[in-house]
Protein backbone atom coordinates (compact mmCIF):
# COMPACT_ATOMS: atom_id res chain seq x y z
CA UNK A 1 0.00 0.00 0.00
CA UNK A 2 1.49 3.38 -0.98
CA UNK A 3 2.33 5.97 1.64
CA UNK A 4 0.00 8.93 2.23
CA UNK A 5 0.88 12.04 0.23
CA UNK A 6 1.39 15.66 1.20
CA UNK A 7 2.02 19.03 -0.41
CA UNK A 8 3.31 22.28 1.02
CA UNK A 9 2.20 25.78 0.10
CA UNK A 10 4.63 28.56 1.00
CA UNK A 11 2.97 31.97 1.01
CA UNK A 12 4.72 35.32 0.90
CA UNK A 13 6.25 37.98 -1.32
CA UNK A 14 9.33 37.98 0.92
CA UNK A 15 10.16 34.43 -0.17
CA UNK A 16 9.76 35.14 -3.88
CA UNK A 17 11.77 38.37 -3.65
CA UNK A 18 14.70 36.57 -2.06
CA UNK A 19 14.51 38.76 1.05
CA UNK A 20 13.75 35.74 3.23
CA UNK A 21 15.25 32.28 2.82
CA UNK A 22 12.66 29.56 3.43
CA UNK A 23 13.75 26.98 6.00
CA UNK A 24 10.34 25.45 6.60
CA UNK A 25 10.27 23.21 3.53
CA UNK A 26 13.51 21.50 4.61
CA UNK A 27 12.18 20.90 8.11
CA UNK A 28 8.81 19.62 6.92
CA UNK A 29 10.36 17.23 4.40
CA UNK A 30 12.57 15.71 7.09
CA UNK A 31 9.67 15.29 9.52
CA UNK A 32 7.33 13.75 6.95
CA UNK A 33 9.94 11.19 5.89
CA UNK A 34 10.16 9.99 9.50
CA UNK A 35 6.47 9.11 9.61
CA UNK A 36 6.11 7.72 6.10
CA UNK A 37 4.28 10.59 4.42
CA UNK A 38 5.52 11.37 0.92
CA UNK A 39 5.98 15.09 0.23
CA UNK A 40 5.09 15.28 -3.45
CA UNK A 41 4.96 18.99 -4.21
CA UNK A 42 6.04 22.35 -2.79
CA UNK A 43 4.50 25.46 -4.28
CA UNK A 44 5.40 29.10 -3.53
CA UNK A 45 2.88 31.87 -4.17
CA UNK A 46 2.83 35.61 -3.62
CA UNK A 47 0.55 37.55 -1.28
CA UNK A 48 -2.16 37.51 -3.92
CA UNK A 49 -5.59 36.26 -2.82
CA UNK A 50 -6.55 34.65 -6.12
CA UNK A 51 -3.21 32.84 -6.36
CA UNK A 52 -3.47 31.55 -2.79
CA UNK A 53 -7.06 30.35 -3.20
CA UNK A 54 -6.32 28.63 -6.50
CA UNK A 55 -3.26 26.90 -5.09
CA UNK A 56 -5.07 25.74 -1.95
CA UNK A 57 -7.97 24.28 -3.92
CA UNK A 58 -5.67 22.57 -6.40
CA UNK A 59 -3.39 21.03 -3.77
CA UNK A 60 -6.11 19.88 -1.37
CA UNK A 61 -7.84 18.06 -4.20
CA UNK A 62 -4.62 16.36 -5.30
CA UNK A 63 -2.92 15.32 -2.06
CA UNK A 64 -3.92 13.75 1.23
CA UNK A 65 -2.47 16.56 3.35
CA UNK A 66 -1.66 20.19 2.61
CA UNK A 67 0.48 22.28 4.95
CA UNK A 68 0.78 26.02 4.43
CA UNK A 69 3.31 28.41 5.93
CA UNK A 70 3.18 32.18 6.16
CA UNK A 71 0.64 34.97 6.24
CA UNK A 72 -1.23 34.47 9.54
CA UNK A 73 0.29 37.34 11.52
CA UNK A 74 -1.12 40.73 12.66
CA UNK A 75 -0.29 42.93 9.65
CA UNK A 76 -2.35 44.01 6.64
CA UNK A 77 -0.56 41.62 4.28
CA UNK A 78 -1.28 38.57 6.44
CA UNK A 79 -4.19 37.35 4.31
CA UNK A 80 -3.83 33.59 4.45
CA UNK A 81 -6.68 32.94 6.90
CA UNK A 82 -9.13 34.95 4.80
CA UNK A 83 -8.03 33.15 1.64
CA UNK A 84 -8.45 29.73 3.26
CA UNK A 85 -11.96 30.70 4.35
CA UNK A 86 -12.80 31.77 0.80
CA UNK A 87 -11.31 28.57 -0.63
CA UNK A 88 -13.61 26.50 1.58
CA UNK A 89 -16.59 28.84 1.28
CA UNK A 90 -16.92 29.46 5.02
CA UNK A 91 -17.16 32.56 7.19
CA UNK A 92 -14.27 33.98 9.19
CA UNK A 93 -14.17 36.25 12.22
CA UNK A 94 -12.47 36.64 15.60
CA UNK A 95 -13.25 33.39 17.37
CA UNK A 96 -13.75 33.21 21.13
CA UNK A 97 -11.42 30.23 21.61
CA UNK A 98 -8.56 31.85 19.71
CA UNK A 99 -9.19 35.21 21.38
CA UNK A 100 -8.99 33.60 24.82
CA UNK A 101 -5.60 32.07 23.96
CA UNK A 102 -4.26 35.47 22.91
CA UNK A 103 -5.77 37.32 25.89
CA UNK A 104 -4.21 34.88 28.34
CA UNK A 105 -0.85 35.07 26.57
CA UNK A 106 -0.70 38.85 26.44
CA UNK A 107 -1.93 39.19 30.01
CA UNK A 108 1.06 37.17 31.18
CA UNK A 109 3.33 39.41 29.13
CA UNK A 110 1.69 42.61 30.32
CA UNK A 111 0.99 43.53 26.70
CA UNK A 112 -2.15 45.17 25.35
CA UNK A 113 -4.22 43.02 22.99
CA UNK A 114 -5.03 45.60 20.35
CA UNK A 115 -6.95 45.37 17.08
CA UNK A 116 -3.90 44.31 15.11
CA UNK A 117 -3.10 41.44 17.45
CA UNK A 118 -6.73 40.33 17.35
CA UNK A 119 -6.28 39.67 13.63
CA UNK A 120 -4.44 36.53 14.71
CA UNK A 121 -7.65 35.31 16.37
CA UNK A 122 -9.58 35.45 13.09
CA UNK A 123 -10.27 31.78 12.38
CA UNK A 124 -12.58 30.27 9.75
CA UNK A 125 -15.78 28.63 10.95
CA UNK A 126 -15.52 24.86 11.55
CA UNK A 127 -11.71 24.99 11.69
CA UNK A 128 -9.88 23.38 14.62
CA UNK A 129 -7.00 25.22 16.25
CA UNK A 130 -3.34 24.19 16.01
CA UNK A 131 -1.42 24.75 19.22
CA UNK A 132 1.40 27.28 19.19
CA UNK A 133 3.48 26.94 22.36
CA UNK A 134 6.08 29.41 21.06
CA UNK A 135 4.13 32.63 20.62
CA UNK A 136 0.55 31.71 21.42
CA UNK A 137 -1.24 32.71 18.20
CA UNK A 138 -2.76 29.48 16.87
CA UNK A 139 -2.77 28.00 13.43
CA UNK A 140 -5.80 26.04 12.27
CA UNK A 141 -6.95 23.01 10.33
CA UNK A 142 -9.80 22.82 7.82
CA UNK A 143 -10.35 19.31 6.48
CA UNK A 144 -6.97 18.25 5.05
CA UNK A 145 -5.41 21.74 5.04
CA UNK A 146 -3.21 22.75 7.99
CA UNK A 147 -2.43 26.47 8.17
CA UNK A 148 0.76 27.40 9.99
CA UNK A 149 2.95 30.43 10.66
CA UNK A 150 6.01 31.26 8.58
CA UNK A 151 8.39 31.97 11.47
CA UNK A 152 10.53 28.80 11.57
CA UNK A 153 10.40 28.22 15.32
CA UNK A 154 6.62 28.58 15.34
CA UNK A 155 6.20 26.50 12.18
CA UNK A 156 8.24 23.69 13.69
CA UNK A 157 6.16 23.70 16.87
CA UNK A 158 2.95 23.57 14.85
CA UNK A 159 4.25 20.70 12.72
CA UNK A 160 5.00 18.80 15.91
CA UNK A 161 1.40 19.40 17.04
CA UNK A 162 -0.15 18.21 13.79
CA UNK A 163 2.02 15.24 12.80
CA UNK A 164 0.56 12.80 15.36
CA UNK A 165 -2.93 13.44 13.93
CA UNK A 166 -2.01 12.50 10.35
CA UNK A 167 -2.32 9.09 8.75
CA UNK A 168 1.21 7.75 8.43
CA UNK A 169 2.93 5.11 6.32
CA UNK A 170 6.28 3.39 6.19
CA UNK A 171 9.30 5.62 6.88
CA UNK A 172 11.60 6.06 3.89
CA UNK A 173 15.05 4.53 4.36
CA UNK A 174 18.06 5.73 2.40
CA UNK A 175 21.72 4.97 1.78
CA UNK A 176 24.38 6.90 -0.13
CA UNK A 177 27.39 5.64 -2.07
CA UNK A 178 30.12 7.97 -3.33
CA UNK A 179 31.53 7.00 -6.71
CA UNK A 180 34.64 8.74 -8.01
CA UNK A 181 33.39 9.02 -11.56
CA UNK A 182 31.32 11.62 -13.36
CA UNK A 183 27.64 11.12 -14.14
CA UNK A 184 28.40 10.32 -17.76
CA UNK A 185 30.31 7.21 -16.66
CA UNK A 186 27.70 5.97 -14.20
CA UNK A 187 24.51 6.82 -16.12
CA UNK A 188 24.08 3.61 -18.13
CA UNK A 189 24.77 1.05 -15.37
CA UNK A 190 22.75 3.16 -12.94
CA UNK A 191 19.75 3.12 -15.28
CA UNK A 192 19.99 -0.67 -15.48
CA UNK A 193 20.10 -0.92 -11.70
CA UNK A 194 17.09 1.38 -11.32
CA UNK A 195 15.16 -0.81 -13.79
CA UNK A 196 16.05 -3.86 -11.70
CA UNK A 197 14.63 -2.21 -8.57
CA UNK A 198 11.50 -0.29 -9.68
CA UNK A 199 10.25 -0.16 -6.09
CA UNK A 200 13.21 2.04 -5.09
CA UNK A 201 14.12 5.65 -5.75
CA UNK A 202 17.61 5.85 -7.28
CA UNK A 203 19.10 9.33 -7.61
CA UNK A 204 22.47 10.67 -8.75
CA UNK A 205 24.02 13.88 -7.44
CA UNK A 206 27.26 15.06 -9.08
CA UNK A 207 30.02 16.94 -7.31
CA UNK A 208 33.46 18.34 -8.06
CA UNK A 209 36.29 18.11 -5.56
CA UNK A 210 39.92 19.12 -6.08
CA UNK A 211 39.34 19.29 -9.82
CA UNK A 212 37.93 15.77 -10.06
CA UNK A 213 34.34 14.80 -10.76
CA UNK A 214 32.33 12.33 -8.74
CA UNK A 215 28.77 11.24 -8.14
CA UNK A 216 26.84 10.50 -4.97
CA UNK A 217 24.24 7.80 -5.58
CA UNK A 218 21.29 7.81 -3.17
CA UNK A 219 18.97 4.82 -2.98
CA UNK A 220 15.73 5.12 -1.01
CA UNK A 221 12.91 2.76 -0.20
CA UNK A 222 10.67 1.48 2.58
CA UNK A 223 12.20 -2.04 2.71
CA UNK A 224 15.66 -1.97 4.28
CA UNK A 225 16.63 -5.41 2.95
CA UNK A 226 15.87 -4.38 -0.64
CA UNK A 227 17.82 -1.14 -0.19
CA UNK A 228 20.78 -3.17 1.15
CA UNK A 229 20.60 -5.52 -1.85
CA UNK A 230 20.53 -2.65 -4.34
CA UNK A 231 23.45 -0.91 -2.62
CA UNK A 232 25.52 -4.11 -2.72
CA UNK A 233 24.86 -4.50 -6.44
CA UNK A 234 25.72 -0.82 -6.99
CA UNK A 235 29.05 -1.16 -5.19
CA UNK A 236 29.86 -4.24 -7.26
CA UNK A 237 29.34 -2.25 -10.46
CA UNK A 238 32.11 0.18 -9.53
CA UNK A 239 34.76 -1.73 -7.59
CA UNK A 240 37.60 0.55 -6.49
CA UNK A 241 35.65 3.68 -7.41
CA UNK A 242 33.71 4.13 -4.20
CA UNK A 243 34.34 4.68 -0.51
Amino acid sequence: MPNPTAAMLVIGDEILSGRTRDANMHHLAQELVKVGIDLKEVRVVSDDPDAIIAAVNDLRASFGTVITSGGIGPTHDDITADCIARAFGVSIDVRADARKILEDRYALMGTEINESRLRMARIPDTATLIENPVSGAPGFTLENVHVMAGVPSVFQAMVASVLPTLASGQPLLGQTLRIDRGEGDVAAPLAALAAQFPMLSVGSYPFQQNGAYGTNIVIRGVDGAIVDDAMAKLAALFPGDND
